[in-house]
């Protein structure tokens, strides 16, 4: 059985200018210690997807479908069972480290009070597991660092801290919101690696929602990759990118610099993604894709082409590499 199963599900936000259809019909599976890759353009659904799961969409927002946890329905959920799970068996590390940590409570009394309230220790037990996972994420001089406040880190390091504080309680999944974006290429790779260490170490699953395909090469196992709120394709990781079939797959490629290839161009997705206020009718990249006709009019079904792929596509499918 999966550990994380969506079917359906569809996120809509009540606005002044009418429903915003935010996901659309959006299922997705991982398993145990799997690491799964989100990727797609602002806009596409991808942290609404992120938010659902948790239970933590903004007040207007409405949800249909269906999100089981361990075999567990939680969309929808009271907030004392979602509040039973959060932290507890599954953490999220927000988009943005320079926000995310509250700049008037010193790192130990934030960190500690996840193990208070979930895990039931004490104040002096909960700071000194704080301190070890601190030493775990290598954040230097832990013990008196701990005490400071956010102001007094770096993005590097606060963002070492909100792993940290995510993992506090071992997981059984993590959900990783874009965890690099607000940081230097150096310090994006550090973060990567730390993330890759702690997934096998933990033995958690992963969800990584980015925008950043290198770091989806180098991190996950599987890739789901969404726009206008839908999923395009889904496939392993190698074979998507050895061979991806759905236009706006191999549009998000070829906009990725070579490093291989000093003479190979980028080129850019012309157009813009699509107004979810009012959406394009069929195949919400119709607009943006060399290959659209009459028939993109009509959104295409997600189907199966290979052993563990998938997209939605009228364009027929070329041979794919075995």
């Amino acid at each position: 059985m999966a550990l994380l199963q969506i079917k359906d599900l569809s996120v809509t936000f009540d606005s002044q200018d009418g429903p915003v259809h935010a996901v659309n019909n959006l299922s997705l599976s991982i398993d145990k210690g799997q690491t799964l890759g989100i990727v797609g353009e602002s806009g596409s659904g991808k942290s609404q997807t992120a938010f659902s799961i948790m239970g933590l969409l903004a007040g207007n927002g409405r949800t249909s479908g269906s999100i089981k946890f361990d075999g567990q329905e939680i969309l929808g959920a009271s907030p004392k069972v979602l509040n039973s799970l959060r932290a507890k068996r599954i953490a999220m590390i927000f988009q943005d480290p320079m926000t995310s940590l509250n700049p008037y409570m010193k790192i130990a009394d934030q960190m500690a009070e996840v193990l208070t309230l979930h895990q039931g220790m004490s104040k002096r037990d909960a700071v000194a597991e704080c301190v070890r996972m601190l030493d775990a994420v290598k954040i230097p001089a832990a013990k008196e660092r701990i005490r400071l406040y956010p102001h007094e880190f770096s993005g590097g390091m606060r963002q070492r801290v909100m792993i940290a504080m995510s993992l506090l309680c071992r997981p059984d999944l993590l959900i990783a919101d874009e965890p690099t974006t607000a940081l230097d290429v150096t310090v994006q790779a550090q973060i990567m690696d730390l993330l890759n260490d702690l997934q096998r170490e933990f033995g958690m699953a992963t969800v990584l929602i980015t925008h950043d395909l290198g770091v989806v090469a180098g991190f996950c196992e599987k890739v789901l990759v969404m726009y206008g709120g839908r999923v395009m394709e889904s496939a392993p990781t190698d074979p998507l990118f050895a061979q991806p079939t759905h236009p706006y797959t191999r549009g998000l490629l070829g906009a990725v610099p070579r490093v291989d290839d000093e003479d190979a161009s980028m080129t850019a997705i012309p157009g813009n993604p699509p107004n979810m206020a009012s959406p394009p009718s069929g195949c919400p990249f119709r607009p943006r894709c060399n290959y659209a006709g009459e028939d993109c009019y009509v959104m295409p079904p997600l189907a199966d082409f290979a052993p563990g792929r998938a997209r939605a596509c009228h364009r027929p499918v070329e041979k794919v590499i075995a």
